[in-house]
């Protein structure tokens, strides 16, 4: 798969707006601070694909990205932290909720930061997986601003917190330097093929 073959699709304000074309599509949630966009632009290798905002709370729909005519690229709205409404939290609340009733993932990608521990919107995200029993990958992003002898301590606290199977992997990764992009595209390939 050509990972370089990417094209926005669409930005989808309601359920009706999903694309009708079904395809494995890959769901990218996280925190609203947690660098999602920047994960995606690493993935990609593009710079600014993914809207990166300086403030968070940029993603405000449900954005499609068509990747090599294969799959959907998903980057949901992220939760927790963001500087708009209520009103506006509660939509996007909902417009998840409606994107997970609709039964499309493939794959979920939930992004955490490596350098805390997971907060209770990322334990509740862990748990929806676990129970729809939809396949997904822990990212622990931001690795780049932790010390080596914090790695594996974090990485053991993100587990237990999450209470994370162990089938379930736990990706280390820095879209800044790009480490874990490997790891990542192939837990995404695995996914599709399947």
């Amino acid at each position: 798969m050509n990972f370089q073959k990417v094209e926005f699709l669409v930005s989808a304000a309601s359920p009706g707006a999903f694309p009708k074309n079904r395809l494995p599509e890959i769901a990218f949630a996280g925190k609203s601070n947690v660098g999602k966009s920047s994960v995606i632009n690493r993935l990609l290798q593009r710079k600014n694909f993914a809207r990166v905002g300086g403030k968070p709370g940029k993603t405000i729909h449900v954005n499609y990205f068509l990747l090599d005519g294969r799959c959907y690229l998903v980057d949901l709205p992220g939760y927790g932290y963001a500087q708009v409404s209520q009103q506006e939290k509660d939509r996007w609340g909902k417009l998840m909720e409606q994107y997970f009733a609709a039964n499309r993932i493939t794959l979920g990608v939930m992004i955490v930061d490596y350098r805390h521990p997971p907060t209770n919107n990322d334990i509740t995200m862990a748990e929806w997986f676990k129970q729809s029993g939809c396949p997904f990958v822990v990212v622990a992003n931001k690795m780049d601003k932790l010390k080596k002898s914090e790695l594996q301590p974090n990485l053991a606290v993100i587990r237990e917190d999450l209470e994370l199977p162990e089938d379930v992997k736990i990706i280390p990764f820095s879209a800044e330097k790009g480490d874990g992009r490997d790891e990542l595209v192939r837990a995404i390939l695995a996914a599709v093929k399947e």
